[in-house]
């Protein structure tokens, strides 16, 4: 299977509400490398990689987050694929 990568920016109340230890949990579910990490105009950047169905999978949860987020947008883009051997949160 081919193995793809996506760089998104999710905004809204993603920050405090547990949106990236949530997203490394649900990546981890959907068996997805890369990484998440807070910006300091409040988004979450992830960085997710996988096959096509993983990733669509981990896009659609993305656009929702946990419970108490609120998510207002998530700006998808295609990047090069980036090999990562786990998910990690980067603080």
């Amino acid at each position: 299977m081919n193995k793809i990568s996506r760089r998104c920016y999710v905004a809204g109340i993603v920050q405090g509400v547990f949106y990236r230890q949530s997203t490394k949990e649900q990546a981890l579910a959907y068996n997805i490398t890369g990484w998440v990490k807070n910006l300091p105009d409040g988004r979450v950047e992830v960085l997710i990689s996988g096959d096509e169905q993983q990733i669509q999978d981990m896009l659609k949860w993305l656009h929702i987050g946990p419970p108490r987020a609120k998510v207002t947008n998530c700006e998808v883009t295609e990047v090069t694929y980036e090999p990562h051997t786990s998910f990690e949160i980067i603080r």
